[in-house]
Parts: structure tokens; sequence; C-alpha cells
């Protein structure tokens, strides 16, 4: 089951017009939310994300905060599930025409599906991943959650196929994100990761692992690391709503550490889950 605009129905049924700004214009915001044991994790920073970001471009939300978490907790009832992701999907909505300047009286388009996913069980856990680096290419309002992932679908297809299974961006000399995370290292100052600002997403799973470090007596430092920091620390990682938070062992096919999973992001991952456990809606 899927949700559109105020109906549930099958997910084979949705039907949005093809002059939707969405489809035209990448004119659109979107969240990802976890679901495990069947609530909704960090559900209030990821709704406060997504205000943020369509108050940014415009656009009005058709429902309060409370009835959109309301219709993602229906939705996650309806489809039984358990363990996974809720991707929900706001456009500025559908215009007579195509053309630049809407018109003043759409009405947005606010669409929602549930993707059955393993989040908690993961053989990348024991595992770690790979990430590619490469220039970043996005615009420069990467803070606003964008539908227009052109760029981070190219990175991803390129770590694929370097053999990796995510891709951090590169600016100036410094890591900027993951194409779908947070990156983070571990030094001897604690977990390090970039400031809040234009220039990176502020990740929702990052902001409540960072702040669930602090409450653990780790230090975190907001400030740009490069590469080679990276490649020098003792431990790296990412985060996001679908990978919670993995190891990341391999930069450019670099050993990272031991090449294993580090104890300092193997712990914040368990603390991490736990959260989500106690908070969930």
């Amino acid at each position: 089951m899927a949700y559109l605009n105020g109906r549930f129905l099958p997910l084979e049924d949705v039907r949005i017009s093809p002059l939707d700004r969405g489809f035209l214009f990448a004119d659109g915001i979107y969240e990802v939310a976890a679901v495990i044991d069947g609530k909704l994790v960090d559900s209030a920073s990821h709704l406060a994300r997504l205000e943020r970001s369509t108050a940014a471009i415009g656009i009005v939300l058709p429902l309060s905060l409370a009835d959109i978490e309301a219709a993602q907790t229906e939705l996650v009832a309806r489809n039984g599930l358990s363990e996974g992701l809720v991707y929900l999907q706001i456009t500025r909505g559908a215009d007579a025409t195509r053309d630049f300047i809407p018109a003043p009286d759409l009405q947005p388009t606010l669409f929602m599906f549930m993707q059955d996913k393993p989040l908690i069980d993961l053989p990348a856990v024991a595992a770690g991943i790979a990430v590619a680096t490469m220039p970043d290419l996005r615009w420069a309002r990467r803070d606003i959650k964008s539908v227009g992932l052109l760029a981070q679908a190219m990175a991803k297809q390129a770590a694929k196929e370097a053999g990796a299974q995510e891709a951090w961006m590169i600016e100036d000399g410094f890591v900027t994100e993951g194409a779908s995370s947070t990156a983070f290292i571990v030094t001897d100052e604690g977990i390090v990761t970039r400031p809040y600002s234009q220039s990176v997403l502020a990740g929702c799973t990052g902001a409540a692992l960072t702040a669930l470090a602090q409450e653990s007596g780790i230090a975190v430092i907001r400030r740009p690391f490069t590469v080679d920091e990276a490649l020098a620390a003792k431990e790296a990682f990412i985060t996001s709503a679908s990978t919670l938070c993995l190891s990341v062992v391999r930069i450019d096919e670099q050993r990272v550490g031991d090449g294993a999973p580090g104890p300092v992001a193997m712990r914040l991952r368990a603390l991490y889950i736990d959260f989500a456990r106690a908070t969930g809606v």
C-alpha cells in the first residue's frame, strides 16, 4: 500500500501527472525514515527537516506535521512493516503546462510508500564497507533535501563500478559527505564530522548519533577533514536512515585502520539501535 494526497491505495494504482513539477523540474523535497520493530525512528527530526526544506523552496505543506506522521504510521500498519524504510516525497504539484514559473494556485503532491529492508542484521556490519572518492558536482544548497539527485546517482554508479558501496564527495580538498550518508572519522580528538552549513545535508541519524556519542563521553568535533586524514584515522564510518551506522574499512582501495570495523563505530551503532527501539513511534 502507498499514500497519495490523502488516500491509501495499492502502489501499482498510484497515478501522478506527467506535468507534476517534481517530474519535470525536480521541484520537490523528500525524506526517508527508518522503521524498526514496526515503529518510525527519529520521526520528529525527519519531519522538522522536511518542514525546513519545503519552507526553503516555498512549498506549503498540505498537512500538519502531526497529520503527516499519522499517515506514515498508518501506512506502516497497513503494510505490516516491521523493519525497513518510509519514503515521503512532496512536490509543488502539477501545472496545466510546463513553465519555469509555477501557477500560483498549485496544490502540492504528497506521496509515500514503504520499502521492506533489513536494517539491523546486515553483512556489512561485520565486514564494513568501501567508499570511492570523487569530485562533488552537486548544487550549492545541499542543506535542502531536494529530489534532484542526478549527481548522487552518478556518484553511486561510479562507486559501484569501483567496487565500493558508497561515494564520498570531495570539494576544495575536503570530504563534504557521502552520496546518501554523513561521513565521520575517529581520531585522538574524538569523532570528526563536517559542520552544518549549506554545503551538507544535516543528517538526522548523524545528529542523533553524535548526541548519543556525547552522552557516552565521546567528543564530537565539527570540522572538515581530508581523505588523507581519513586514511590516517583510527576508524571511519557513515550514518544514514538506511544504514544506521556502518564502518568504512577501505577508501579508494586503501585500508582504514586495521581494515576491520572499529570499536567506536560498533559501539555507536549499538547505542543508536537502542535509542531507535526506545523512542520509536
